[in-house]
């Protein structure tokens, strides 16, 4: 029981945690609701902060590999205006290393690999019948009336967790932040073109490169909660930015109506008062639901889950061990959580007068340097894990998380 650990969800946190736990040399079981792993989703922005917390599990630099931002980029008018320009050499410079946007199948499938075969049980549906204590393990049913005993379970099942509900009932819950988004992956388009996110009133358009030669695309804005075209996402896109610049309508024309997902962001902005309940510890959307607008929601989960197997893997009882991950990721997430609201309400201002203010200053700090303009991600993307107990070549991790930037 105190070797066999149990992750209710399969998605990035859900395996992430499932490897590190398995490179402790425990017993994993990963119970996944959908009936495969193929990610819902496009793709995903991985940072250096999440790439240091990869490194753990010897997946780095397999993930750094796939890095395709070379050159500058920066964020537009719907015009075709730019207002600043950022550079991918002064990001990584800065942070210890490049932004990596990857689509999130191409994770899962690394993360996968790394488990051994028959750890991953998809079309399950399980739930938390007993949290356990220090004394006596924890219990996890599936609907099929399965029961797992367990020395730990992580609950990785989303921004809907029903293992939060049962674990903290009083809490809200998730709240709607007021946009909806939409994301689609298409091939790329004839004309070469610079990384950009595009922000007009009340919405937000970004044009990203894959290492497959694909782009992914994403776009935002302010919408009722559930609200959905009478037609299709697509003839949606097409009617809020389709005039705006290029490659936004070689990008929508490229775009089938089928493969345009569109979501509603809904996000934690009360937070938990714990990320624990007896043997049991929330990760990921589950824990702190977070608005894109940082693109730290994957990364934070991954963050998780390193920091999780750390501290279970340094030998207190486990109600300590898990006192001890609360301890490290509320206060962390929670001030993200915040800022990603604060970031998301000045991206979709709408009112005329404020996005120009908006856009007056976005461009005169762009004038002081790319330093000012990704000081904002100053204590987010330049974190580093703790202590490896369980990587393979503890030396070679230490030499990638040493300081290596100068701050501008």
């Amino acid at each position: 029981m105190q070797q066999h650990a149990v992750v209710i969800g399969g998605g990035i946190g859900g395996l992430t945690a499932a490897v590190a736990l398995h490179r402790q040399g425990r017993r994993v079981t990963v119970l996944e609701r959908a009936a495969s792993l193929a990610p819902v989703g496009a793709g995903i922005g991985l940072a250096p902060n999440a790439q240091r917390a990869l490194d753990v599990i010897g997946l780095g630099d397999p993930v750094r590999a796939l890095a395709a931002w070379q050159g500058d980029g920066g964020m537009r008018t719907p015009s075709g205006r730019w207002l600043c320009r950022t550079d991918a050499a002064a990001a990584a410079e800065r942070f210890g290393g490049p932004l990596v946007l990857l689509h999130r199948a191409t994770l899962v499938d690394l993360l996968r690999a790394a488990l051994p075969d028959g750890t991953v049980r998809t079309g399950v549906t399980a739930s938390v019948a007993d949290p356990g204590d220090g004394r006596r393990p924890a219990r996890v049913v599936t609907a099929d009336g399965e029961t797992f005993e367990a020395g730990l379970v992580v609950a990785a099942d989303g921004i809907h967790s029903a293992v939060r509900r049962g674990l903290f009932p009083d809490h809200p819950g998730p709240a709607y932040s007021g946009f909806t988004t939409w994301r689609v992956v298409v091939p790329a388009p004839d004309r070469p073109f610079a990384p950009h996110e595009t922000w007009g009133a009340g919405s937000l358009w970004g044009t990203q490169p894959l290492k497959d030669g694909r782009i992914y695309a994403y776009a935002m804005a302010a919408a009722p909660a559930g609200a959905h075209a009478a037609d299709d996402e697509r003839a949606e896109l097409l009617r809020r930015f389709g005039d705006w610049h290029d490659p936004i309508p070689a990008i929508l024309a490229a775009a089938a109506p089928e493969d345009v997902l569109r979501h509603d962001v809904h996000h934690l902005i009360t937070s938990l008062p714990a990320f624990h309940r007896g043997r049991v510890a929330l990760l990921g959307d589950a824990a702190h639901a977070m608005e894109p607008t940082l693109g730290q929601g994957g990364n934070q989960a991954i963050e998780d889950a390193i920091v999780l197997a750390h501290h279970v893997a340094a030998g207190p009882p486990v109600d300590r061990a898990l006192a001890a991950y609360t301890a490290d990721r509320l206060p962390r997430t929670t001030a993200i959580v915040r800022k990603a609201a604060r970031t998301g309400r000045l991206t979709l201002l709408s009112a005329r007068p404020a996005v120009a203010v908006r856009n007056t200053l976005i461009a005169a700090v762009s004038r002081c340097g790319p330093g000012l303009v990704l000081r904002g991600f100053d204590g987010i993307a330049d974190w580093s894990p703790p202590a490896a107990t369980y990587a393979a070549d503890r030396r070679d991790l230490r030499e990638r998380q040493e300081p290596r930037t100068t701050r501008h």
